[in-house]
């Protein structure tokens, strides 16, 4: 664990952590174009998705929190693994995305929350993992290929959003289970 990730907490996802985590998501949802949802959500409306992120099993969602003293236990991000397309034989594989905290970029907090995320998919009966990211996206670009992730195609000017669109690079891993 480096330096900049000693104090930092991982684990699984709990209904206290949904305003947090609602309103990081938020931040990207009003702000950038990480994700294409346009309007932000309520607590209320994100608890379903929270709720289909068990403890366990090939969907999970994994917290990070700080961890010291004095910093009010605040969220510094998360990473989820979710179905991949809702037909039976995607099972096997799962999409995954990492979302920060904006004061927490730069720490070593994505690798450190996809590495836990991976360990914990290694039980399950998960084959691949894609991510989507929309261009440009440096920063995710470099985190993704760094743990293992290989661009496999890019789907040019498929979101709109801010009146412009958006092309979103699609990333693969393969997973042993």
């Amino acid at each position: 664990m480096s330096a900049d990730t000693a104090e930092v907490q991982v684990r699984p996802g709990a209904e206290g952590d949904l305003a947090s985590l609602t309103e990081l998501y938020n931040h990207y949802v009003r702000e950038t174009a990480i994700t294409f949802d346009t309007v932000p959500f309520t607590a209320e409306q994100r608890l379903p998705w929270l709720r289909s992120h068990p403890e366990d099993g090939p969907h999970r969602l994994l917290v990070a929190r700080d961890a010291v003293e004095g910093a009010q236990d605040r969220v510094l991000g998360y990473a989820t693994s979710s179905p991949f397309r809702p037909k039976p034989a995607y099972s096997t594989s799962v999409e995954v995305s990492v979302y920060l905290a904006p004061h927490a970029a730069g720490r070593g907090i994505g690798t450190l929350l996809y590495e836990r995320l991976f360990a914990a998919l290694a039980t399950e009966d998960v084959h691949r993992a894609y991510a989507g990211i929309a261009l440009p996206n440096e920063p995710s670009v470099r985190l993704h290929s760094r743990l293992g992730f290989r661009h496999i195609g890019t789907y040019g000017e498929v979101g709109r959003k801010f009146g412009r669109y958006w092309d979103v690079a699609w990333y693969e891993k393969r997973l042993e289970s």
